[in-house]
């Protein structure tokens, strides 16, 4: 493997990452070809007036999916990326799009989770967040352990905005590199980034499976799983 580009501990790398560095660990993937979700209409399980209409089908489906965290770990990507982290300290940000909590579980710190977590929820009365672990999943809709209103996942649905887009336009402010990773470059705003990068004079590279729909926006790209190129990539890039 080669690369362009070094990195000293000046630099500042923001990281972007996708569905496809999940899915080497086995989540599976945001949606099939056929517009379902694990089976399941996305207009049914990932919207606002989905959660409205049954709000019993959205937890039961969100409830599967954070069981499922206890059935995966961190693969190498996400380790290689809790390394440059290491590497660069605070200049480091990483932004994903993943819902799982398996960067945090390698290590990784400086982390914005702009479409929520799975290990997280809400009360749709007062506000107030809750991890999951701490409440009754037995109930069809759990309530609220502050007030009478019922808690909702803390997952950006389709319609919503979302989280973390200030900071995250302060970092690509910031940065000297910008690395996207198992993402399509299909879905917004994160697709955007890119753009963004660009736009700011920031380099580019990025690592996937196959060329994303955004690729002509991307000066280095390298072509596999994030597991398996992202390790040796990173140490190319620090000089280890």
């Amino acid at each position: 493997m080669k690369t362009n580009y070094s990195l000293n501990k000046d630099d500042f790398v923001v990281v972007l990452t996708g569905a496809g560095i999940s899915a080497e660990s086995g989540i599976k993937t945001f949606r099939d070809s056929d517009g379902l979700w694990e089976n399941h209409p996305v207009e049914e399980v990932a919207t606002p007036q989905g959660y409205r209409a049954n709000p019993k089908l959205v937890w039961e489906f969100y409830k599967q999916r954070y069981n499922q965290l206890s059935e995966v770990e961190p693969n190498p990507g996400h380790f290689a990326l809790a390394k440059l982290e290491e590497f660069l300290g605070e200049r480091f940000c990483l932004i994903t799009q993943n819902v799982d909590d398996l960067h945090r579980r390698a290590g990784t710190k400086n982390l914005l989770e702009m479409h929520g977590q799975l290990t997280s929820c809400f009360c749709t009365k007062c506000n107030e967040h809750f991890a999951v672990k701490d409440i009754d999943l037995d109930k069809d809709i759990p309530p609220c352990l502050s007030c009478d209103g019922l808690l909702r996942p803390d997952i950006v649905w389709f319609g919503e905005m979302p989280y973390f887009m200030d900071q995250i336009d302060e970092a690509l402010r910031k940065a000297t590199l910008f690395m996207t990773i198992g993402t399509s470059g299909q879905v917004y705003p994160a697709a955007q980034f890119l753009l963004l990068a660009r736009s700011y004079g920031i380099r580019t590279l990025g690592v996937n499976l196959t060329e994303p729909e955004n690729r002509s926006f991307i000066e280095e790209f390298h072509r596999g799983k994030s597991g398996e190129v992202l390790p040796e990539l990173i140490d190319l890039l620090i000089k280890e």
